[in-house]
C-alpha cells in the first residue's frame, strides 16, 4: 500500500485548467451530435471544476461519510474538540451537513456557500487556549455528512450531492457493519478513479482487542481490494480515546499542508469523465472522408430528380432545331419557327444573360425577362426513394470509421438540408449556361443559303420577265449563256440545287454538333448538381467529421496527464 494520500506527483493547477478546457472543447465539438444524456456528467465536471478552482485553494474540504451508527458525528466532534454535531441513540441523527473550519474564515465562507452548508451549521475551530495544537490543521474544512443509509431519502440525496463537491472523502465504518454491501456496492466500488482522494476509517476500534483489530483491518483491506481500491489508506480510530485519533489527525494534517487534495479530486473527476467518454471517440478519421462512389451515386440521384436527363435531351433537340432553322432553306424557316423550341418548353433560361448568351438565342427585346425556374415535373416516389437511399449511403460510408454513437449524427447531418434541395436543384438547372451558341459555320451557312436563294429568286424573276416580254410580242431578251444554258436558268436551278445540297451536307455536321452540345450540357448540369449535392449533403457530413476530429483531439489533451 502506498503512503497515505501521498500523490505520485505534484499536480499543477495550470495543467489541470488546460485539461478542463480540453474537456470543455470536447463538449462544444460534440454538441448536438451525441446523446445529451451521455454528456451530462461531463458538463457537471466542467462546471464543478470552474467553480472549485475559482474558490479558495488554501482550504481543503474533507467529508466524513458513513452509515447510521458508524460514529462519524462522534469522530467529527472528537477531531474538533467540541460537541458541534448532534450525537444520539435515535437514528438518523445527522440530517444536515455540519462544517468545522480550522483557521480563518476568509475564503472558507464562499467555499461553504458553494458546498451548500448553512451558516448556522458552520463552526470555527480557533481558541487561544489551544496554543499551536491546531496550527497544522489550519485550512481544513471538515464536514459531517448525513447518513447515506438514512430512511429519509432526502438525506441520501444530500450525501450524493456533497460527495460530488468535496476534496477528500473519509469513509467511516464500524467493526459491525464494515462489510455491509451497501457502502461497497453503492459507493466504494465506484470510486476506483478517486482512490487518491479516498480514505477508509475503521472507527470504534477500541471495541476490538489487538488481534481482533488487526484481523478486521485485514479483512477490510481485502474487501477494498475486491472493490478495486487496494491502495486506499485504512486507518483504525476511536472517538473515545485521543491517542487513537492520531493516525487520522496526522493524515489530515498532511493533506492540509500539501494543498493537493482539491486538485487531485478534480483531476480524478476529469480522469473518470474521460474514461466514460472514451468510447465516444475512436481511431482517427479523415475530415473529408466521404466516399467518392457514394457521392457519385448521390449526384446521379439528384440529377434524375432535377430532370437533368430531360434537359440534356431537350438541349440536343434544341440544337438541332436551331441549327436547322439557321442553315435550312430560308423560305421554309418560317414554318420551322412555328414549332416551339424544346428548351422553351422547359422554361429554361438565364435571367441575367443577354439574348446571345442565354439558352434561347434570338429572344426578342420586348419579351419579358426570363425566370430562373424550370417546368421539369416534380420527382415521383421512386426518385425520392433513390435520393434518400443515396443520402444514407453517403452517411454510412462517412461514418464507417466513427464509433457507433456518432453515426446517427452523421445521418442527421446528411439529411439536415434536404428540404432545400429541390429548389436549389431547380435554380441550378435553370441558371446553368448550357453553352448553346451560334457557331460561325452556321452563320456562314445561313448567309450562303440566303445568297443562293437570292440568286435563285433573281434567276426566276429574270426568266419570268423574259416570258412576259415574249408573250406580249416584244423582242425577246438576249440572255447571257453559261455554256449552252441561259444564265437565268443557271441561277434559278443552281440556287435551288445548291441550297438543297448545302442543307443535306450540313445535316451530319449538325447531328455531330448536337451530340457534343448534349455532352457539354450534361457535364455542366452535373457540375451544378454536384455543387448542390456537396453543399446540401456532403458539407454537413464533413462538418460532423471535422467535429469528430476536434473532439478526438480535445479528448486526447484532456487525458494527456492521465496515467
Amino acid at each position: 500500500m502506498r503512503d497515505a494520500l501521498a500523490p505520485s506527483q505534484t499536480l499543477d493547477a495550470d495543467s489541470l485548467l488546460r485539461r478542463v478546457e480540453s474537456l470543455r472543447r470536447f463538449l462544444r465539438a460534440v454538441d448536438g451530435l451525441l446523446p445529451p444524456d451521455r454528456l451530462t456528467g461531463a458538463h457537471t465536471v466542467v462546471e464543478r471544476a470552474d467553480a472549485r478552482l475559482s474558490l479558495s485553494r488554501e482550504h481543503t474540504v474533507v467529508a466524513l461519510a458513513g452509515s447510521t451508527g458508524s460514529g462519524k458525528s462522534s469522530l467529527f466532534n472528537a477531531l474538533a474538540g467540541f460537541a458541534l454535531s448532534p450525537v444520539g441513540a435515535r437514528r438518523p441523527t445527522t440530517g444536515e451537513a455540519h462544517a468545522c473550519v480550522w483557521g480563518s474564515l476568509d475564503g472558507a465562507n464562499a467555499l461553504l456557500d458553494w458546498v451548500g452548508v448553512l451558516p448556522r451549521h458552520r463552526f470555527v475551530r480557533e481558541s487561544a487556549l489551544d496554543g499551536n495544537d491546531h496550527t497544522a490543521l489550519h485550512g481544513l474544512v471538515l464536514l459531517d455528512l448525513p447518513d447515506f443509509d438514512s430512511v429519509r431519502r432526502a438525506h441520501a440525496t444530500e450525501v450524493d450531492r456533497l460527495l460530488g463537491l468535496v476534496d477528500l472523502i473519509v469513509w467511516v465504518v464500524d467493526p459491525q457493519k464494515y462489510a455491509d454491501r451497501a457502502i461497497h456496492d453503492i459507493y466504494l466500488r465506484k470510486l476506483q478513479s478517486h482512490a487518491d482522494v479516498t480514505v477508509v476509517v475503521l472507527n470504534q476500534a477500541d471495541r476490538l482487542a489487538g488481534d481482533e483489530q488487526e484481523a478486521v483491518v485485514g479483512d477490510l483491506r481485502r474487501l477494498l481490494t475486491e472493490d478495486g481500491l487496494p491502495d486506499v489508506p485504512v486507518v483504525a480510530t476511536s472517538a473515545l480515546r485521543a491517542p487513537a485519533l492520531s493516525p487520522l489527525r496526522m493524515l489530515l494534517e498532511k493533506t492540509v499542508v500539501q494543498r493537493q487534495a482539491a486538485l487531485m479530486r478534480l483531476s480524478a473527476d476529469v480522469d473518470a469523465t474521460a474514461d466514460r467518454l472514451g468510447e465516444l471517440v475512436g481511431p482517427a478519421a479523415a475530415e473529408d472522408a466521404v466516399d467518392r462512389a457514394a457521392v457519385a451515386a448521390l449526384v446521379d440521384a439528384f440529377a434524375v430528380m432535377a430532370g437533368v436527363p430531360a434537359v440534356v435531351e431537350a438541349t440536343e433537340r434544341a440544337y438541332r432545331h436551331r441549327a436547322a432553322g439557321l442553315t435550312g432553306w430560308p423560305l421554309l424557316r418560317g414554318l420551322r419557327r412555328l414549332r416551339p423550341d424544346p428548351l422553351r418548353r422547359l422554361h429554361l433560361d438565364l435571367p441575367s444573360a443577354g439574348p446571345s448568351d442565354g439558352l434561347l438565342d434570338g429572344l426578342r427585346e420586348d419579351e419579358p425577362a426570363p425566370v430562373a425556374a424550370t417546368s421539369v415535373p416534380d420527382p415521383d416516389a421512386s426518385q425520392r426513394s433513390a435520393v434518400k437511399l443515396a443520402v444514407r449511403q453517403v452517411a454510412d460510408r462517412a461514418a464507417e470509421a466513427l464509433p457507433e454513437p456518432w453515426r446517427p449524427g452523421v445521418l442527421d447531418a446528411a439529411r439536415s438540408r434536404l428540404d432545400d434541395v429541390r429548389d436549389s436543384l431547380d435554380t441550378a438547372v435553370a441558371g446553368t449556361d448550357l453553352g448553346l451558341r451560334t457557331p460561325i459555320w452556321q452563320r456562314v451557312t445561313g448567309f450562303t443559303q440566303w445568297l443562293v436563294t437570292l440568286a435563285a429568286g433573281i434567276g426566276l424573276g429574270w426568266l419570268i420577265v423574259g416570258y412576259a416580254i415574249r408573250a406580249l410580242g416584244l423582242p425577246a431578251l438576249d440572255y447571257p449563256d453559261v455554256g449552252a444554258t441561259p444564265l437565268p436558268t443557271v441561277m434559278f436551278l443552281g440556287g435551288l440545287l445548291t441550297g438543297g445540297l448545302l442543307a443535306l451536307l450540313v445535316r451530319p455536321v449538325i447531328a455531330f454538333a448536337a451530340r457534343r452540345a448534349r455532352r457539354r450540357a450534361d457535364q455542366r448540369l452535373r457540375a451544378e448538381v454536384t455543387t448542390v449535392a456537396r453543399r446540401h449533403v456532403v458539407a454537413p457530413v464533413r462538418e460532423v467529421l471535422q467535429s469528430y476530429a476536434r473532439a478526438r483531439e480535445a479528448m486526447a489533451l484532456a487525458r494527456s496527464d492521465h496515467a
